[in-house]
């Protein structure tokens, strides 16, 4: 079970929108850790939206929780040196990489998020058995909070969800984008060229190049198909 751990929040409107955010992927498990901030507001519950279950049932307590996570992940946007141990990051999705086998077996996992302030000390960070950071530019490298909890989701969302909106798009396999480029091949060769032969291997090596490119549904093809048929010259 994957819990998004809040500690020391200072701003209710950003409790609110990781409650929703947590809605957007999935998660319901919220744990908020000594708030500066009246989690439970009208202002929180504004920024939740359909999501205020999740804040209503939220877990208010102590840093003693953190011994309850068999992994702790810790966030930040301040990484300093190479040899800052504590504070190597590892990126969103390679730390997604390291995540996904231990959610596949129900570990329990908690992603630490530090105050919008003060981020995670260094204490807190040493607590933490990895930490991730989000890669950003130097001269502006802090997220806000909410910000950084949707980016992090996201991607543990994308490697581990079996269902989403756009999960029922089926994209074309080999053997149909091989048909369509054969489709094509055979117009290119109708076609009248100037009198250099290797024009058509030029069309046909490009197009082949381009629908390998091409993330093409089924539905696309289908419709190239129709398209390439119907301008093959006669």
């Amino acid at each position: 079970m994957i819990s998004v751990v809040l500690h020391e929040p200072e701003v209710a409107g950003n409790v609110g929108a990781v409650a929703r955010l947590m809605a957007n992927f999935g998660l319901s498990r919220l744990v908020i850790v000594n708030p500066q901030c009246d989690v439970k507001s009208l202002e929180a519950e504004g920024r939740a939206k359909h999501a205020r279950p999740i804040l209503k049932s939220a877990v208010v307590t102590d840093e003693k929780c953190l011994h309850s996570f068999d992994t702790l992940v810790g966030t930040t946007g301040r990484v300093g040196t190479d040899f800052n141990i504590p504070r190597s990051p590892l990126t969103p999705k390679q730390a997604v990489e390291l995540l996904v086998p231990l959610v596949k077996k129900n570990h329990s996992v908690g992603l630490l998020f530090g105050s919008e302030g003060k981020g995670l000390s260094n204490q807190m960070i040493e607590r933490c058995d990895f930490v991730v950071t989000i890669p950003a530019d130097q001269k502006f490298q802090t997220l806000n909070l909410s910000h950084a909890v949707g980016i992090v989701l996201y991607e543990l969302f994308v490697a581990t969800a079996e269902q989403h909106t756009t999960s029922h798009f089926r994209l074309a396999q080999k053997q149909e984008k091989d048909a369509l480029v054969k489709v094509i091949s055979g117009v290119v060769d109708d076609m009248k060229w100037s009198r250099t032969p290797w024009r058509k291997e030029t069309q046909r090596k490009i197009w082949k190049r381009l629908i390998g490119k091409w993330f093409l549904t089924k539905r696309e093809v289908f419709g190239l198909f129709g398209f390439f048929r119907r301008v093959k010259p006669k």
